[in-house]
């Protein structure tokens, strides 16, 4: 029977970030990292199971050629460390896990195995010594939290020279003893700054030439970051925002510049995208722009928090109409400034009262 490929990418650093963090935010942003490594997946691999902060990945009676293995391995590593890096450059959460999501680190173990399976509850699932062996292997000796291991035995597969060496890979020899049993390997510590990071939209801050069409201010009886949290937070969006039928939005995103989300109203598709502009330090500030309601070209809002005390804050709503039309910019003045004033200073008496009901 053909040997079959066993592959774990683990995320390092996951138990103290999440013991040391804000819950909800840490598991979306776990979330999202597993998704990018699971879309990564160039070799077809099988998933078997996601394992909290690692995948375990199969290839049944096949074990990629030794330029394939770590081709895959660095679009991995790659994918992994460019959305870090998204996270950090476009990040408007203060929160300790959205600041410390770039300290988290990657280790992927490779190994083969002549599979068994084990059905449970109708899925077939990798079973087997070696299965466990893999999953061992992530318990080893290794002085960093940045590697790629690939045990002897596919070392021996994929014929790989224990002086393998290239720009990425530099590979030394390792061994544990694992239940009385040795197992041999070689790895390769990863220096992330020789990985073609992926480019993204880099975080813009608005600009405006005028001030505000509509201000609005409020106090709130918590703190900036709380109050933040309640207005970044989509989940929270139909308590305090009236006229919407439905908010669409990936549940499992920590919200950042550039992320998307979709108003329902009456049937029409209204899409938001988060940006942000300058404020005075110390302040927290959240925005989203729409060019999708008539008549405006295009509706900037922001909401701009300044702490008071530990247990205060004031917010400031500030909106910004642009159309290009005389008729357009007529419109705005005569109807749409009234219709947002008077929806927006509902939404922060509406969000205070859902506030202080959970308080």
């Amino acid at each position: 029977m053909n040997k079959s490929l066993l592959f774990i990418p683990d995320i390092s650093g996951y138990t103290e970030f999440v013991q040391s963090t804000e819950v909800e935010h840490s598991q979306h942003v776990i979330a999202e990292l597993l998704e990018i490594l699971i879309d990564a997946n160039t070799e077809q691999l099988l998933l078997a199971e996601v394992e909290g902060d690692a995948l375990f990945f199969y290839k049944e009676g096949e074990v990629p050629s030794r330029e394939k293995l770590l081709a895959q391995v660095e679009t991995m590593f790659t994918a992994f460390y460019s959305h870090l890096k998204l996270l950090e450059k476009n990040r408007i959460c203060p929160c300790n896990a959205c600041a410390t999501a770039p300290n988290l680190e990657l280790k992927i173990i490779a190994h083969s195995s002549t599979l068994q399976f084990i059905s449970i509850q109708n899925k077939r699932k990798p079973f087997g010594p070696e299965v466990i062996e893999a999953h061992r292997l992530l318990k080893n000796s290794i002085k960093s939290d940045n590697y790629i291991l690939i045990s002897q035995d596919l070392v021996d597969i994929i014929d790989l020279p224990k002086d393998y060496g290239s720009k990425l890979y530099s590979f030394n020899e390792g061994t544990n003893t694992y239940d009385g049993k040795k197992l041999k390997y070689l790895f390769s510590i990863i220096d992330q700054t020789e990985l073609k990071l992926k480019p993204f939209a880099k975080a813009k801050k608005i600009h405006f030439s005028t001030p505000p069409s509509i201000t609005l201010e409020k106090e709130f009886p918590i703190s900036a970051k709380e109050l933040l949290e309640y207005i970044t937070n989509f989940t929270y969006r139909h308590h305090w925002v009236e006229g919407v039928d439905s908010f669409k939005f990936n549940e499992n995103e920590v919200t950042k510049i550039g992320t998307e989300h979709i108003c329902v109203i009456s049937n029409k598709h209204l899409k938001f995208i988060t940006v942000t502009k300058e404020v005075e330090p110390g302040e927290f500030v959240y925005g989203e722009m729409t060019t999708d309601p008539p008549p405006i070209d295009e509706l900037y809002q922001f909401y701009i928090i300044s702490p008071l005390t530990n247990n205060t804050c004031k917010i400031k709503v500030e909106i910004y109409f642009k159309a290009k039309s005389p008729l357009k910019k007529l419109l705005i003045f005569l109807v749409v400034k009234t219709v947002f004033r008077k929806s927006s200073r509902k939404a922060l008496e509406k969000l205070l009262e859902f506030i202080e009901k959970g308080k």
